[in-house]
C-alpha cells in the first residue's frame, strides 16, 4: 500500500470555458505536455453512507497512472491522505484498506453506489528548472447512480513541488477566468448530493439532545471521546506506539465520564466493554513505557549490564508483540464493533439531563482528596495507587467543564495531572519491581536494577505533599466552590 498526502483545489467551470493563461503565473514558465485520460471509478460505500458522512472516499479505479483502490481520508489540514493499492479487482475492497475503515463502517457491508466515467486533460505547470510546481487537470464528468445520471465540467489544480503559493495564484488566474470554487469537497459528493443530505437528516437522531449537547458539557466531552477513540482506530490497529496510547486514554476518559456523570447515562454496561478495550490497548501500551524506564541510563552502567539489558528488552517486547496480536484480533471483533455502536447510542442519544456537572465535579475531588489523606497517613501502596486512580478520575471530570470557566479551570486540570503523574511515578516503580522479579535470576545485576526503582519510589513519594499542596490552593480551587 503507498500512502501520499494530496494537496489539491476544485472549481466549477461552464462549458465554454478556457483556460487562461498562466505562464508567468507564480513562477510558472510551461505551460505543456499535456496528457488526456479516461478514469473510470466505482465509489463504494455503505448503505447509509458512513464513509461519506465520515470525510472518506473509497474507489476502484481504471485508467490513468494510479489505476487500483483508493481511499482518501482526511489529512493534517493541508491536504488529505490517500491509501493507494493496486493489483486487486472485483468488488472485493482489498484487505490493507479494510482496517482503515472498520471503526466507521463497523458491520455494515461495502458496496458500489456510484460510478464515474471522467474524461481528463492533465497538464503540468513547470517552473524555469523544469520542476513540476502544479498539475492542471481539466475533467468532464459523467456520473450514474440510483439517483439518475448527471454530468458536469471542473478543474481540479493539485500541488507537486510547489507550494500553497502557487495554488493561491492559480486560483486567481481561474476565478477571473470564469471559474467558481467547487460546489463539493468531491466529485462522488455532488454525484450524490441529495442522497448524502437525506442520510445526514436521518444520522440526526435525538435532535433535542444534540441541541442540548452544544452547551451540555458531559455530552460534549464523552463525544469528543468517542470520536478520538474512533480517529485512532486504524493506527492502533498497526500498532502505532502513540495512537495506542492516545486511544487508551480516550477510552479511559469515556468510562471515567460515564461513571462520574452516571445520572446523564443510562445503565447499559458500556462501562465493562471500555474497561476491557482499554485493557487490550494497555497490553500493548504498559511493556513499552517499562521498557523506557528500566532501560534508561542502562547503557552508562558498564558492559556487565549488557546481558540485563538484552533479557529485559526480549522479556518485554515479547509481551508487547503478544499484546499487538490480541489487539489486532480484538479491534476486528464483534464484540468491539458492537461497543461502538453502543457507544454512539449512548451518547447521541441520552435519556437523561442531568443538570448542572459542577456538583458532581465537586464530590469526586473531594472522595479523592480524602482517599489520598488516608493512604499517605497508612503509608500502603495499594492505597496510593487508589488515591491516583481517584485524581485521575477527578481530573477527567475538571476537564469535562473546563472550557466553561477557562484558566482557572486549566490550571487545576495541571495541578491534578502533575500530582496524578507523581502519584503515578510511585506506582511505576512498584510495577517495575514486580516485573523485575519476574524476568530476572536473583542476580547482583538485577538486584541493582531493584535498588533503583525501589530508590524511584521513595523519591517520587517524597515529592507528594509538594505536589499536594499546589493542588489544593485556594487560587486554584476557587472557581469551582462558587459554581
Amino acid at each position: 500500500m503507498e500512502i501520499a498526502t494530496e494537496t489539491e483545489r476544485k472549481y466549477d467551470v461552464p462549458e465554454t470555458f478556457e483556460l487562461p493563461e498562466l505562464a508567468g503565473v507564480a513562477g510558472i514558465t510551461g505551460v505543456n505536455g499535456a496528457e488526456t485520460h479516461d478514469l473510470d471509478a466505482t465509489y463504494f460505500d455503505t448503505e447509509d453512507l458512513r464513509l461519506m458522512r465520515n470525510r472518506r472516499t473509497l474507489r476502484r479505479r481504471s485508467g490513468g497512472h494510479d489505476a487500483g483502490w483508493h481511499l482518501k481520508t482526511p489529512g493534517d489540514g493541508s491536504g488529505r491522505t490517500e491509501h493507494r493499492v493496486s493489483g486487486h479487482e472485483g468488488d472485493a475492497v482489498p484487505d490493507e484498506l479494510l482496517p482503515l475503515v472498520r471503526g466507521i463502517v463497523r458491520q455494515q457491508p461495502l458496496a458500489p453506489v456510484c460510478r464515474l466515467r471522467t474524461h481528463r486533460v492533465e497538464t503540468p505547470l513547470r517552473d524555469a528548472d523544469g520542476r513540476t510546481l502544479a498539475l492542471i487537470a481539466q475533467d468532464r464528468v459523467n456520473a450514474e447512480s440510483d439517483d439518475g445520471e448527471s454530468a458536469w465540467q471542473e478543474i481540479e489544480v493539485e500541488l507537486v513541488d510547489g507550494d500553497v503559493a502557487v495554488l493561491d495564484a492559480v486560483e486567481r488566474a481561474l476565478l477571473d477566468a470564469g471559474a467558481t470554487p467547487a460546489a463539493g469537497p468531491s466529485k462522488v459528493s455532488r454525484a450524490l448530493a441529495d442522497r448524502l443530505a437525506a442520510a445526514e437528516r436521518a444520522a440526526q437522531t435525538g435532535t433535542k439532545a444534540k441541541t442540548k449537547s452544544k452547551v451540555n458539557p458531559v455530552l460534549r466531552y464523552a463525544r469528543e471521546q468517542r470520536d478520538a477513540i474512533i480517529g485512532h482506530d486504524p493506527a492502533a490497529r498497526q500498532g502505532d506506539p502513540d495512537a495506542v496510547h492516545k486511544m487508551r486514554v480516550a477510552t479511559r476518559r469515556l468510562r471515567s465520564t460515564l461513571k462520574t456523570y452516571r445520572r446523564w447515562f443510562p445503565e447499559t454496561g458500556v462501562g465493562d466493554e471500555l474497561r476491557w478495550l482499554a485493557g487490550m490497548l494497555g497490553a500493548v501500551r504498559d511493556p513499552q513505557v517499562l521498557e523506557g524506564k528500566l532501560l534508561a541510563g542502562l547503557d552508562e552502567s558498564g558492559p556487565e549490564f549488557e546481558p540485563v539489558a538484552g533479557r529485559i528488552r526480549a522479556a518485554l517486547e515479547h509481551r508487547v508483540e503478544k499484546g499487538r496480536a490480541e489487539l489486532a484480533e480484538a479491534l476486528d471483533s464483534d464484540r468491539y464493533l458492537t461497543l461502538l455502536d453502543a457507544v454512539d447510542a449512548l451518547v447521541d442519544n441520552p435519556g437523561h439531563d442531568g443538570g448542572d456537572p459542577s456538583r458532581r465535579t465537586r464530590k469526586v475531588l473531594k472522595k479523592a482528596d480524602d482517599e489520598l489523606d488516608a493512604a499517605i497517613a497508612g503509608g500502603v501502596d495499594e492505597e496510593l495507587h487508589e488515591a491516583r486512580k481517584s485524581y485521575k478520575r477527578a481530573r477527567y471530570a475538571v476537564e469535562v467543564i473546563q472550557p466553561e470557566h477557562g484558566g482557572p479551570a486549566k490550571q487545576l486540570v495541571k495541578a491534578l495531572t502533575a500530582l496524578q503523574d507523581g502519584l503515578g511515578a510511585h506506582q511505576d516503580s512498584t510495577i517495575a519491581r514486580e516485573v523485575l522479579r519476574e524476568i530476572g535470576p536473583d542476580s547482583f545485576h538485577f538486584g541493582v536494577l531493584y535498588g533503583r526503582q525501589e530508590q524511584v519510589g521513595k523519591e517520587t513519594l517524597r515529592e507528594v505533599p509538594a505536589l499536594v499542596r499546589a493542588s489544593r490552593r485556594k487560587k486554584v480551587r476557587r472557581w469551582l466552590v462558587k459554581t
